[in-house]
Parts: C-alpha cells; structure tokens; sequence
C-alpha cells in the first residue's frame, strides 16, 4: 500500500485503479513538448512585444528571461511531482494526498472553474474570426450566429479528442509545427525588410524608464502569463512512456522553445518599428495588432495575411490541448470525489475519458453565452490554475518529509526551490490584478460548499480535523485577496509599490511552513486502509 493511498481513504480505490489502468501510455517526449508549447502558446505572442517594449523598452529582453527563470523554478517541483507519481490529471490529486480533502476539493474546485479559459480561447478565435465572417459579434457579446459558430467548434474540438491519444498527439504536433513556423518566419521577414542600428541604446538607452520597470513589464505586462501553461505535459503523465525521462525533458524544452521564441519576436519588434513611430518614446508605440500592423506598413501583405490566419489557429491550438486538459482534470477530480465517480470512466477502445469529455463540453457552452458581464468572469478562471502551482510546492515539500514516500530525486535542491516556488506562484496570482481576483478568489472559496456536499463521514475522517488541515488554504485565499485590495495592482493603492510585492512574498513564506506542517500531520494522522498501489 503506497502512503498516498493511505492518506486519502477510499472504498472506490479499486475501480480508480482499474480505469487508470485503462490509459494507453502512448506518448513521447516530442508529443509531451509539443502538448507542453501548444499549452503556452496562443494569441498573446501576438501583443506581448510591443507591451512589453512600452513598459521597460529594451530592458524588456531582461523581462523575457526573469519570467523564464521564474517559470522554470515552478516546473522544477511540478517535475519532481509528475517523476515521481506520474498519474493521469496528476495536478489536481497531489494537492489530495498532501493535504486532504479540503485543499484537494479547493483547488480541484478552482481547476474546473479554470474551464472558462479554453471558453475564452475560443471566444478569442471568434473575435479574430470575425475579420473575415463579420456579425459574429456585436459589441463585445456574441450575436446568435457568432454562438452557433462558437458552440459548433467546440463540438469539433471536443469530437478530435474523442479518439485515441496517440491520434490527438499527432494532430497537435501538426498545429504546433505551424505555431513554430510562423514566428519565425514574422522574425525573419521582419529583419529582412531592414532594421535600425541602434535600437538596444537610443531612445532614452537600455533601460529608458529604469530597471524596475522590467518588473512592471514581468508583472502587469502579461509576460508572465505569456510563458505560462508548461505543466500541460504532466497531466498527460498517466499517458506518457517512461515519465521518469520525458516528463522532465519535456517541460523544460516546452518553456525553453518558447522563451527562445518570444526573445527573437522582442527583438524584432525592437529593431523593425519605423523612427517616426519613437518620438514619444517606446510608451508612444501602440498598435491594435502589432505585428500585422507593422508588416502592412513594411510592405509585407502576405505576411499581415498569414498573421491573422494564425491569430486564429494559434488560439486553436491552445482551446485544441485545453479540451484535452481539462477531460484529465475532471477525470481526476472525479477519482477525487469532488465530481461523481460515474466521471472518472475511461473507455476501453480509445483510453480517453468520454464522460467528462462531454460534460467540459457542456460547461464551455454554458460560460459562451453571452450574459453581459459574463465574459468578463469567465476571462479570468484561467487564472485560477494558478494556485495549483502553490499547491504543488506545497505537496514536494510534504512528500520529502513523509518516510514512507520515495521521491524520484530528479531535481537537487528542493529543500529551497520548493519554498521559492510558492513564493513565486503566489505572487503569479497576486499580479493578475485586484479587478480580477476580487471575484476569482471568492469564487474558489465556494468550493467548500462542494468539499461539505460531497463528504461521506464513513470514509472520511473526522470533519475538524480535515479543516484544521485545510486552514491554511483558506487563509491563504483570504489574505491574497485582502493584500490584493490594498496593493498597486488595479487595488487600493494604499500598500505602495514594490513593499505590495513584498509583503506579499513574506505573507506566502509563513503560509507555506504552516502548510507543509498541516500536511505531514494530516499524513501521518490520516486513517489508513488497504488500497491498490495502482492508483
């Protein structure tokens, strides 16, 4: 009996077993990347140069590469996870077995509001779409035709997930070949076209408006959420040949491509804008689409072309992978018991979870509909994924500390990395800003209505106990949206500019030893019973 499994008690653990088993372990390192690069890149490589270039100028190049170091501190630990147990929808059980039924119904909670990301992704390709099938919107809601449009690729998405895996992998390698291809060749076509000596000192000098506004850039600019989205390839872990070598190699080469990506797209943004555009400076650069607008005055059309084509499939791509992330997700969440166990099947042909196939389906319908400021809610459920990179630190941390679990041991140092890690995830969740964590963060919290109404006291253990193991997470969620209030973030203002980010950074590191604490309680004070080591 494996200590995870006794840490969460559960007379269903044997059908769990049973349909995990039912996943064909199908993927490589190449579809694992490839799933990992679809994940982080959409439509924003399309804007974040030249946001990125008004914040920090040059120094945004500076940018690039801290929120890749920050980036590639999280995945360290979310590797070491998907090593070690490598488990289909992996992401949203560590935080079970670390922590207990609470913290994994909470944050299993927030990954299924994070559904309406992949609505917005396909809300997104209805917007670009509407370059060339106009009245699909009208206004910032979609009219009756841009739903039908809307609903019916969602179907299609849905209906290309429903086979095999080894079938989605291989379209996905498809459409991230033409997300790697077009960047490059806008990089290319743009040099090519002519570009300004000069540029990295000229205009005020590297770093015009100052070092701390890399920061800003970092924070406020959506660098971070640029390069955000490489753990896909560890939910796809229970489907993976050999995890213990491709999980690893997979993400970090999915963020390094990426990064490599976005600094070759900086700086051709940075050389190729024309001189009269600089005369206030890079803050006076503003384009409604940056690159498309920028090829059209360099004479390049039939680049302006290809790049609204991809501002549709790149989005496409992404909705393409988070159709299949959120399937695992809800998946696990029902071998969690946070949804019903008739979700958690598996079909014996294909090895793809139909059920809840269907039933993320039925959720991106719903949060499609145009409900006046719904769209603006759904927006930014994508955020909420977030915390599962602080849960994530957080299970490490209690897995190293439990002698009854082995580790893979892939990654050196995580007696810091994995405090760091949450540092860094919660200021992640702290940057996306007030305006949208004063309803992401409530909503989180109405998880425990679900953690009570899906709770059976004759497998559980006793209800104080699984709140006093669980009071962190609610505090936690409690005083991020409290500090989020009161910071520079779209809040308050009243806890300046960089002390916010600060307390923040501190408020985090008691947070987590006080977690890591509850955990190692919560495992070696948790009922026990036989369950297969399978699961």
């Amino acid at each position: 009996m494996s200590a995870d499994q006794a840490a969460v008690p559960d007379t269903g653990a044997g059908d769990a077993a049973v349909q995990e088993g039912r996943l064909r372990r199908d993927l490589g390192f190449w579809a694992l990347t490839a799933i990992g690069f679809s994940n982080i890149v959409g439509s924003g490589w399309l804007f974040a140069a030249m946001y990125a270039a008004r914040t920090a100028g040059p120094a945004s190049l500076l940018t690039w590469v801290g929120a890749g170091v920050l980036c590639g501190l999280v995945a360290l630990v979310m590797i070491e996870l998907g090593a070690s147990r490598p488990e289909g929808g992996g992401t949203v059980r560590w935080p079970l077995y670390a922590s207990g039924r609470l913290v994994g119904t909470l944050v299993g909670w927030s990954v299924l509001l994070s559904v309406g990301g992949t609505a917005a992704e396909i809300s997104a390709i209805m917007q670009y779409a509407d370059h060339y099938l106009p009245d699909l919107y009208s206004g910032h809601l979609l009219t009756p035709t841009g739903l039908g449009v809307a609903v019916g690729l969602s179907v299609l998405l849905t209906a290309l997930n429903w086979f095999a895996v080894r079938m989605f992998a291989r379209l996905n390698n498809l459409v991230s070949v033409f997300k790697v291809a077009v960047p490059v060749v806008t990089v290319i076509a743009l040099f090519a076209s002519g570009w300004h000596s000069g540029r990295l000192t000229d205009h005020g000098g590297f770093a015009p408006y100052g070092y701390a506004a890399c920061l800003s850039a970092l924070a406020g600019g959506g660098i971070v959420y640029s390069v955000n989205g490489f753990q896909a390839p560890l939910d796809f872990s229970g489907e993976a040949r050999n995890p213990r070598r491709t999980i690893p190699a997979s993400v970090l080469t999915g963020i390094g491509l990426a990064l490599l990506m976005y600094l070759g797209l900086q700086l051709a943004f940075l050389f190729t804008v024309p001189e009269g555009l600089l005369g206030d400076g890079w803050k006076g650069v503003n384009f409604e689409s940056p690159f498309g607008q920028l090829a059209l005055i360099l004479n390049l059309h039939w680049l302006s072309s290809l790049l609204y084509a991809d501002a549709v499939l790149s989005p496409g791509g992404s909705a393409y992978v988070g159709v299949a992330l959120n399937a695992r997700h809800t998946y696990a969440l029902a071998k969690n018991r946070t949804l019903p166990r008739a979700l958690m099947k598996v079909d014996r042909r294909s090895g793809i979870p139909h059920r809840a196939l269907l039933l993320n389906l039925g959720v991106i319908v719903v949060f499609l509909l145009p409900f006046g400021e719904w769209q603006s809610i759904v927006s930014i459920m994508g955020d909420m994924y977030l915390l599962i990179y602080a849960a994530s630190a957080v299970a490490v941390a209690v897995f190293r500390a439990d002698p009854g679990t082995r580790m893979a041991g892939w990654v050196p140092g995580l007696h810091w990395i994995a405090p760091l890690s949450f540092v860094v995830a919660s200021e992640f969740v702290y940057w996306s800003g007030w305006h949208d964590l004063r309803l992401a963060l409530p909503l989180v919290l109405a998880g425990l209505l679900i953690f009570l109404g899906m709770r059976r006291s004759v497998h559980d253990g006793p209800l104080a106990g699984e709140l006093r193991d669980g009071a962190w997470l609610l505090c936690y969620l409690s005083g991020l949206t409290l500090l989020s209030w009161l910071g520079t973030f779209k809040g308050s203002g009243r806890l300046p500019a960089p002390y916010d980010s600060l307390t923040v950074a501190l408020f985090a590191l008691g947070v987590f030893f006080w977690a890591v604490r509850s955990g190692i309680r919560h495992r070696t004070s948790a009922p026990r019973q036989p369950a297969p080591a399978a699961e």
